[in-house]
């Protein structure tokens, strides 16, 4: 059993390594605008942050096409690219940035406890947790083929792009109500694909759709597939009254089709220890990036069920850092 690290160790002495475990002061678990840029306030306040990466490094934002609404790209920028940048600026304040996903935790002491792959044993003094949230898609291969090209999981992110143009939303809760008025402030028409013939969100969001002029309401309506050429959606192949009598095959134009049926957070390994919401979302004290664990902070989509933007994942990553080192200021004095 590894013993705490010393803060009052040299702030630029290197992880001690042993076998298949590792001391580290502060472990980062994720990427993405929330990790990135935790490590970089970590970095600079010398915390000699260890970040892996996680299954997709950069988070959702690598299968953004362009990103137009975060700050210091005038003329936007793709989502690779901005995730590239971020990933140079944290390597360039010293952080260790490794591929490999956490698979299991353990909060119980003082020393926290991460295996990384099933493998490796890290024990940090504080961890940083920007695991993010992964949307929910529907499994059809259209899905992964128009990726960029006219699919999307974000109607606030890529709305601008379908200005004047005709949209689908697939959902009937409040998020797929959300999104489709959103979008009718934008584009021309906007179909709501509903599976039921009503609507699962509050009767305050679902009078609001159907009362908006430019939503159509698809009721009892399932997608079977996507229409296009060179990767850019230019329709939909719906099933209308699918296993019922009068079933029949219905074809949309479309530009842009948006899924809006929920995210899934990833947060499975740390709910033994950490409190999360009915969805999984975590838990974290109002106004701050801690969990009810000491040492143990929470950054971007994995805490945020409402804004899931980069801005705010990032400036939530500069939360949980400012707070991680205010910690470990405290804890040592």
């Amino acid at each position: 059993m590894f013993k705490p690290l010393d803060i009052n160790e040299s702030n630029n002495s290197q992880p001690v390594v042993s076998g298949d475990s590792e001391k580290v002061k502060c472990l980062i678990i994720g990427s993405g605008p929330a990790g990135y840029t935790a490590a970089i306030y970590a970095a600079r306040a010398n915390l000699s942050p260890v970040m892996y990466e996680g299954l997709q490094p950069g988070g959702q934002l690598t299968t953004t096409t362009e990103v137009e609404n975060f700050p210091g790209y005038p003329e936007g920028v793709t989502g690779p690219v901005m995730m590239e940048d971020l990933k140079a600026q944290a390597a360039r304040f010293g952080t260790d940035i490794r591929w490999g996903m956490a698979t299991k935790a353990d909060f119980s002491g003082e020393v926290h406890k991460v295996w990384i792959d099933d493998s490796k044993l890290i024990e940090a003094e504080i961890v940083i947790i920007a695991t993010g949230a992964t949307a929910k898609y529907l499994g059809l291969e259209d899905e992964k083929k128009y990726a960029g090209g006219g699919v999307s999981a974000c109607a606030t992110c890529d709305g601008f792009f379908y200005r004047g143009k005709d949209v689908a939303v697939v959902g009937g809760g409040d998020t797929a109500a959300e999104e489709a008025m959103y979008l009718a402030g934008l584009c021309r028409k906007v179909y709501l694909i509903v599976r039921r013939d009503e609507l699962r969100a509050s009767k305050v969001m679902a009078d609001r759709a159907k009362k908006t002029a430019n939503i159509e309401i698809l009721w009892k309506h399932q997608t079977k597939g996507l229409l296009g050429d060179n990767g850019v959606v230019e329709g939909a192949v719906l099933i209308k009254n699918q296993g019922e009598a009068g079933e029949e095959e219905v074809k949309i134009k479309i530009d842009g089709f948006f899924l809006a049926i929920g995210h899934k957070p990833n947060s499975d390994i740390f709910k033994e220890y950490i409190d999360t919401d009915e969805v999984g979302y975590i838990k974290t004290i109002p106004g701050t990036s801690k969990t009810k664990v000491p040492g143990v902070f929470a950054c971007g989509d994995v805490q945020d069920s409402h804004y899931r933007q980069a801005v705010t994942a990032a400036g939530s990553g500069c939360m949980a850092a400012i707070d991680a080192e205010r910690y470990l200021s405290e804890k040592h004095l």
